[in-house]
């Protein structure tokens, strides 16, 4: 066995693209684009506004989570921080960063997620490489391997 075998042997295979939910946002169903030139998960928000609940700084935030569809969705999360990212243009861009749990292919896992608004890009939603952290191999020829969320 190489040490390649060993370094496999315990990661689920997800394609180009696959389906997820973001549960503590109520989104139950989100096409996402995994991405592994993007060091961080994104995800569309069309609008953003910040708010303080128990003190704390807070989101609500209106998503489109349906490609090709103008149907909104509006929830909330705390916020993280506030992080300059660098796109695939090389434009620089202060988002803000929520944390939330992730379900792909039946895995539930906490992620960090930067919001922008993706308005022009297919996908509503990109998973990085900081979320797969080691969970994932990518098979970049399919799609859809995990299965849907029901």
């Amino acid at each position: 066995m190489s040490s390649n075998d060993i370094s496999v042997a315990n990661k689920k295979l997800l394609g180009w693209r696959e389906w997820a939910a973001l549960p503590d946002l109520g989104i139950h169903s989100i096409k996402m684009k995994v991405d592994t030139g993007a060091r961080t998960s994104c995800l569309h928000a069309f609008n953003l506004e910040p708010f303080e609940k128990d003190g704390q700084p807070w989101l609500r935030i209106w998503v489109h989570p349906i490609q090709g569809s103008d149907q909104e969705h509006i929830c909330e999360a705390p916020v993280l921080e506030q992080r300059t990212v660098t796109d695939s243009g090389g434009h620089r861009e202060t988002r803000y960063v929520i944390a939330t749990t992730l379900v792909v292919g039946g895995d539930a896992f906490k992620v960090e997620i930067t919001l922008t608004n993706r308005d022009t890009m297919k996908f509503r939603m990109l998973l990085g490489r900081q979320a797969m952290n080691g969970r994932y191999i990518v098979d970049p020829k399919a799609s859809y391997l995990t299965g849907t969320i029901s």
